[in-house]
């Protein structure tokens, strides 16, 4: 099953080889990678022999091994061209896992500096990372029985159960691709008509496919080392939408936007939630930013609204420098890198619907304080929540605060020397933007600086985290058991 999905992940090198060949730059180091992507992956298929039917223990198995294995070979290029900034075979993987778990951490300290076809590869990589939700599904199901459904919500992850589009689980994973290009379709056409028509005079073609293929996988790559910090207001508004509908729950989009299922949205316990943090995470923002002096005006608003949505969603975009900011505003961006978008979405972090079960098992605990004998039932959205579903909801929290904390210590271990408290609040930051999938953190890891500084350690203890963020820690954890490798 890895073999097929390698060979299938090869093909994604023709792209930017393509591109390669059109700005007249060696194509080799993308069909290289190809070759050896595709070598690998018909090896790994010959070299099982009969396939049996797969399970859930070798979806787990499925899972880890190809988030591990993606970014390893989507790194090729970058140390087969001789990428000055990402000739270590280390920050090739580093840049490679940021950009497939769209996190958007960069070791490049100038982005310029990458060619055409090099800038295209790696943008590539954010969508085919949140894409990954639907391929990964779609190449497994049909040698799977019930594993397909539970590779599904692996990749679309929430305490819910996953909604039925279609007969199959393959038929709802066609249609998720669909509202997946669509959104994206929609968000190049708008970005470059702010081009054509001169809204926006330096946004060409290639920045509108960045932009877009970025903000709707909820990633953060750009094509220009400023972020979003040098584009017209307008094209931020239009980011800041792409964001907000990026962020949904594609199931619930593709029910809002291809069968009309307007009242379904609006019974949607965790879109009203997603929509209420945002806006009271803009009004706190906007609050500590104007008291501090920080902005001014209606572009002030602009600037609270656009670093809310990018920090909640787990994109990473920045139109100012946030490392600048006093304690409580940057206190306040830490707070909503562990809030997420809604599941079902490319994001990454703790996701809403889970703040919300959390919320709402505390509440019943509390009310059966005071009244023992009661029967409360939880529920979200109408649907009630069984105790299997709020089980994995809480073992999740345990293990992504536990993440988070090796994480941070390990950062800690390889910091250099700093004034005290603020290689802490760094480490933390780091820890929380990667993990999260955010992207940028604080200090010189801020959203126009890099993690190149850091260490070898600090980067792989980033690295893996990205990728523990990416595939929600239960995978990994299962395997780490012993009782999953007895038959």
């Amino acid at each position: 099953m890895v073999g097929a999905l390698l060979l299938w992940f090869s093909l994604a090198f023709t792209a930017p080889a393509v591109v390669a060949l059109v700005t007249g730059r060696p194509p080799w180091p993308f069909l290289g990678a190809g070759a050896a992507t595709a070598v690998a992956g018909l090896a790994l298929k010959r070299a099982t022999g009969e396939r049996p039917a797969l399970g859930v223990r070798e979806g787990f198995l499925v899972v880890v091994a190809v988030w591990l294995l993606v970014p390893a070979f989507g790194a090729l290029p970058f140390v087969f061209g001789r990428v000055p900034q990402l000739g270590h075979p280390l920050d090739a993987y580093f840049e490679a896992m940021s950009g497939f778990t769209a996190t958007g951490a960069t070791v490049l300290t100038d982005v310029d500096a990458l060619g055409p076809d090099m800038l295209f590869w790696r943008q590539l990589t954010h969508w085919l990372g949140g894409m990954g939700i639907i391929v990964l599904a779609l190449a497994v199901l049909p040698r799977l029985r019930i594993g397909g459904r539970d590779l599904l919500r692996s990749e679309l992850p929430g305490p819910v159960a996953v909604e039925s589009l279609d007969e199959t689980v393959r038929g709802t994973a066609q249609r998720l691709w669909k509202v997946y290009v669509a959104v994206t379709a929609a968000g190049f056409l708008v970005l470059a008509a702010l081009g054509w028509s001169g809204l926006d005079r330096g946004m060409s073609l290639f920045d509108a496919f960045a932009y877009a293929t970025s903000a709707v996988s909820l990633g953060g790559f750009t094509p220009d080392a400023d972020s979003a910090r040098g584009l017209a207001p307008v094209t931020q508004w239009v980011l800041c939408a792409l964001m907000v509908v990026a962020g949904m729950n594609l199931l619930r989009l593709y029910r809002l936007a291809a069968l009309r299922q307007v009242r379904a949205a609006a019974r949607d316990e965790e879109l009203r939630l997603y929509l209420c943090l945002l806006a009271a995470g803009t009004a706190l923002l906007a609050v500590e930013l104007f008291a501090e002096g920080l902005v001014e005006g209606a572009g002030g608003v602009r600037h609270a609204v656009f670093q809310t949505v990018s920090v909640a969603t787990t994109t990473g975009f920045a139109t100012l420098d946030w490392s600048t900011w006093g304690t409580l505003a940057m206190f306040t961006l830490l707070v909503l890198m562990f809030v997420g978008a809604c599941a079902g979405s490319a994001t990454g972090s703790v996701k809403v619907v889970r703040h919300l079960v959390m919320f709402r098992f505390a509440r019943r605990e509390l009310d059966r304080a005071v009244h023992p004998d009661a029967v409360v039932p939880l529920r979200v959205s109408g649907r009630v929540v069984d105790d299997a579903a709020l089980r994995s909801v809480l073992a999740f929290a345990v293990l992504y605060l536990l993440a988070f904390a090796l994480g941070t210590l390990g950062l800690a271990l390889d910091a250099e020397p700093s004034p005290p408290g603020t290689g802490a609040f760094t480490a933390l930051g780091a820890a929380a933007s990667c993990l999260g999938n955010v992207g940028p953190s604080f200090g010189e890891t801020g959203p126009f600086g890099s993690y190149a500084p850091l260490g070898g350690l600090s980067k792989v203890v980033l690295t893996a985290l990205m990728f523990l963020g990416r595939i929600e820690i239960v995978p990994l954890a299962v395997l780490l058991r012993r009782s999953y490798w007895r038959i």
